[in-house]
């Protein structure tokens, strides 16, 4: 369905007005975004922006937002109303959430054909299939979430919503799958690392973002593409028996997906990783700003930093040229791979936890049952 048409001086406008909070959101599709997006829905962002809130999170409800409008242009012709009625978000349910098997039966069960052609041709929508429950909660917490930013009262809480997702989840579920089909162990890190023998700049900066991001206990691609300078203090070095002292560093990651509203995270790297990241930092001359940055086909370092989706590739190309099956792994799997490791090395899961910064234990466990299951006593029982 065709976008309302947009004077060319708005969009204009509103693309400067996302720049001037790109440095606290960092956005890839401005543009796209400035055609899509209302002013009022820039003026939320940045609202959003001066309160403080966390760039994670910031860049969720970008997503989310980008999305809903995309999806509202393409459902019923016009952008999101706010306050939305609790018919729209009931039909934003029934969208997303349907079943394969009543597909074949009645055509017009799920998502229409012209609404998912038209956010597949915008990017928005990529796989088949109802989407995962947990990405249609996300999309309808944002929702409530930006709706109660504008001041305005939603129907979020209604009785006849949450039951309709109740129910819809519970017909479309599916087996919920890992985000790296398989973990980067210390094995299978050693295999990329491999990879970045050379002294050229791209070998020197993809060693340190695949040693940091493990060793700094699996950070997120986004705490990764977005370390600066500042992040980082120089601590006293670590006094080893038998060796020379290890240098040590501490990277202040602010406020986290996961962490208080006030509290300043901090993790440490020791030995290796941090020979690793000043070698790159030397390597490209970071004195301020961005640390992990773009180098063209010439070899000139950017100023400006990786988007989070180029330390995905990184890991992908080091697994293909590492001769594994680059579709096994992500940049998720540096996260789940440390705390796989630590189990195999016996680490306590409380001391993994802190350098990785997971709150949920149930979560953290997750990765680290799998490993000590498999290997332990109760596997071998014969």
């Amino acid at each position: 369905m065709a976008k309302p048409s947009i004077t060319k001086t708005a969009v204009d406008r509103r693309a400067d007005e996302l720049d001037t909070i790109a440095s606290v959101l960092p956005i890839d599709r401005r543009d796209e975004l400035a055609e899509l997006l209302t002013d009022q829905d820039i003026e939320t962002l940045r609202h959003l922006v001066n309160e403080g809130m966390g760039e994670n999170t910031l860049r969720a409800l970008t997503s989310d937002l980008a999305y809903l409008q995309a999806w509202s242009l393409a459902a019923t012709g016009a952008s999101l109303p706010w306050p939305a009625p609790e018919a729209l978000a009931l039909k934003f349910v029934a969208h997303h959430l349907w079943q394969p098997e009543q597909r074949d039966i009645d055509a017009l069960h799920g998502m229409p054909a012209a609404v998912e052609q038209s956010l597949r041709e915008q990017r928005f929508l990529r796989s088949s299939g109802p989407h995962a429950p947990d990405t249609v909660r996300r999309r309808i917490a944002s929702w409530s979430t930006l709706t109660k930013w504008r001041g305005l009262t939603g129907v979020f809480s209604s009785p006849s919503l949450k039951s309709a997702i109740r129910l819809a989840v519970r017909a479309s579920l599916r087996p919920r799958r890992r985000k790296s089909a398989k973990a980067v162990t210390g094995d299978v890190l050693a295999k990329l690392l491999a990879t970045c023998s050379t002294d050229s700049l791209r070998d020197i900066r993809d060693r340190a973002i695949l040693m940091v991001a493990f060793a700094s206990g699996g950070r997120r691609r986004s705490e990764i593409a977005g370390l600066r300078r500042e992040q980082l203090s120089v601590e006293p070095p670590i006094v080893v028996e038998g060796g020379p002292p290890l240098p040590s560093l501490a990277i202040h990651l602010g406020r986290t997906k996961t962490s208080g509203t006030e509290h300043d995270e901090v993790v440490y790297l020791t030995g290796r990783p941090v020979d690793a990241l000043n070698a790159w930092m030397t390597a490209a001359r970071v004195e301020s700003g961005s640390i992990f940055r773009k180098i063209d086909r010439w070899g000139n370092v950017s100023k400006r930093a990786l988007e989070p989706s180029a330390v995905n590739q990184i890991v992908k190309q080091r697994a293909a040229m590492a001769g594994l099956e680059p579709g096994e792994f992500s940049a998720h799997g540096l996260r789940s791979g440390y705390l796989t490791e630590a189990a195999n090395r016996g680490i306590p899961l409380p001391e993994a936890m802190e350098q990785s910064r997971h709150r949920s234990v149930q979560q953290a466990s997750s990765y680290y049952n799998s490993a000590t299951r498999r290997s332990g006593r109760a596997a071998r029982m014969l």
